[in-house]
């Protein structure tokens, strides 16, 4: 189930140990017909970002900026949520313990990556250069589904923009005040999470950019 806290901390590496053994609450093999069963979500979001030289990613360029930053997940918002995970554990299998932030409460629940993407796509006759990771819920959690966060480049012009694509329902975090919660404010905190995700990653690029060209 997932956990509850007001005042007292959580041990992240006990967590993280004990959600390594737990099962999705979902079958990502089976999700294309889950969907069309009632009460998922399908949201998409994108968020330009700097530009380069049309043409494959530059090094420590805005695209390459844009992949460390969500390699490491850094694009999130602190004020309305935290990730714990092992740095050492590869990416395309890490899991991870969220603290979601709500009303001066934390709700604490598990997500695994389930792989990361480096390479190319087509979309309306052009074509980009795409990475991208995404994640799944955990038993316990309070949602079932996926995200993938992906950072594209067009190479015939040097656009460069952030994408979320997400696939979600409410699931039975076996907790009361949990369930309610989501039940009355859920929706407004995923479309919340996302609009701020993408805001942080063209903010951090700009910063992280400025801040190379500023010691060079």
């Amino acid at each position: 189930m997932a956990e509850l806290r007001v005042f007292t901390g959580i041990d992240a590496r006990l967590q993280l140990d004990r959600l390594r053994t737990r099962q999705l609450n979902f079958d990502p093999e089976s999700l294309p017909r889950l969907l069309h069963e009632s009460g998922w979500h399908i949201d998409h979001h994108r968020a330009p970002l700097l530009s380069e030289a049309p043409g494959e990613p530059s090094s420590g360029g805005p695209w390459a900026t844009a992949r460390g930053l969500c390699s490491a997940y850094k694009f999130i918002d602190p004020a309305i949520l935290r990730a714990f995970y092992d740095p050492e554990e590869r990416l395309e299998h890490r899991t991870m313990l969220l603290e979601v932030h709500f009303w001066g409460l934390r709700i604490y629940a598990g997500v695994r990556a389930g792989g990361s993407f480096d390479g190319y796509r087509t979309e309306s006759g052009r074509r980009a250069r795409v990475w991208g990771w995404n994640y799944r819920t955990l038993a316990g959690h309070f949602e079932q589904g996926q995200i993938d966060y992906e950072v594209w480049k067009w190479l015939d012009t040097g656009e460069v923009e952030f994408r979320i694509n997400a696939v979600s329902r409410r699931a039975d975090a076996e907790h009361p005040l949990i369930n309610i919660g989501f039940l009355l404010f859920g929706r407004n905190k995923q479309i919340e999470f996302a609009r701020t995700a993408c805001e942080r990653m063209a903010e951090l690029t700009r910063r992280e950019l400025a801040a190379r060209l500023t010691r060079s």
